[in-house]
């Protein structure tokens, strides 16, 4: 099999088309480091580093520093050994995983490239579309919230993900809100809460009781609390009348299993583009051992990062959330690939079936 000729990388920084704002942070711009592999065969992968609020560290000059650092070893060295090369630098790299991810991802899609193999194909082919949610994020100007509402709605959009913020009374104003745009803008819709560690085990349950007496139907509640409070987490779990999906307390298989130890949560958010592809897999069968619920999501990516997660979601066809949205964010193409976007649904464009 080929072995790696060159990695190269480039920043890529795009408008969002709405303020980006969770209890972590805002943005108005997207930004990331495209990597890309190429094999001496002339087959070739592309990869994508992107940057977050939750990885504050991980700077788009960091991460050009790391990619430089860790190309050097990898290349002239078999892409058949990729794996092994990318455990060695998950370990080096510990604290920068979207940096390892990214250029697992260009790694991986050159060694399937190689061997004359689809990303769909690996995962098991098991579906050929999905739909799925869009976030709405903590925007406090009633305005800008109303317009983001109805542009999300008018495109064909019924799964809602709410960004909030911590502060009770500002996310009971916000959510008030938004289910009173939805009650008068679309006949069903589902609602499901990202709390991006905003939140103590005390204002957790405050906010569950304002959700109860106004009789707001929560699907689910993503990473109440921050990502080590472990004891909240076990106390929330016991009481939370919906399932707590865990996003930033799991990177690693090895963070799933004290979740399942512990009895933190209901389920895991796996992302490509924390976990990397290997470890994302790993992750999806512990769950799925165990019987916990699978949400898969994603970084604020372009199509090069996020179609990894839309290929692994329809491939293993197991996840009960699907939280793939950040290209809405951006202005973008009808088609990546092979995989056409028709409103909410990402469609194999290769297959008429759609399952």
């Amino acid at each position: 099999m080929s072995s790696i000729k060159s990695i190269h990388f480039y920043e890529v920084a795009r408008p969002l088309k709405v303020t980006f704002s969770t209890a972590l942070g805002k943005k108005d711009l997207m930004r990331s480091v495209i990597v890309k592999v190429r094999l001496k065969s002339g087959f070739s992968g592309l990869g994508e580093c992107p940057t977050s609020f939750s990885l504050k560290q991980e700077t788009v000059p960091k991460i050009k520093e790391i990619l430089t650092e860790a190309s050097r070893p990898l290349l002239n060295t078999p892409i058949a050994e990729y794996e092994d090369k990318i455990k060695e630098l998950r370990k080096k790299y510990h604290q920068y995983p979207m940096t390892v991810s990214g250029l697992e991802t260009a790694l991986f899609r050159a060694y399937l490239a190689c061997r004359h193999e689809s990303e769909h194909d690996r995962w098991g082919c098991t579906r050929n579309s999905l739909e799925t949610d869009i976030t709405i994020p903590f925007i406090t100007d009633p305005i800008l919230l109303d317009k983001w509402v109805g542009r999300t709605t008018a495109n064909g959009f019924s799964v809602f993900k709410l960004k909030i913020s911590g502060d009770i009374e500002a996310d009971k104003t916000y959510l008030s809100r938004i289910y009173e745009k939805l009650k008068n803008v679309t006949e069903g819709f589902t609602i499901r809460l990202d709390g991006n560690q905003g939140y103590t085990e005390k204002t957790f349950l405050q906010i569950v009781d304002f959700l109860a007496q106004k009789d707001y139907k929560v699907e689910l509640f993503e990473q109440p609390l921050p990502k080590t409070d472990y004891k909240g987490l076990r106390e929330i779990k016991k009481r939370s009348p919906m399932p707590v999906i865990l996003d930033e307390t799991v990177f690693t298989a090895h963070d799933l299993m004290r979740v399942i130890h512990e009895d933190l949560g209901h389920g895991v958010n796996i992302k490509t583009a924390k976990s990397g592809i290997s470890e994302s897999f790993n992750i999806f069968s512990m769950a799925k051992a165990h019987g916990l619920r699978l949400m898969i999501g994603c970084m604020t990516e372009t199509m090069t990062g996020l179609s990894a997660g839309i290929y692994f979601a329809l491939g293993t066809g197991g996840f009960d959330y699907i939280d793939l949205d950040s290209v809405h964010f951006l202005h973008h193409k009808k088609q990546y690939g092979d995989i056409r976007i028709e409103g909410p649904r990402y469609i194999l464009a290769h297959s008429d079936i759609e399952g």
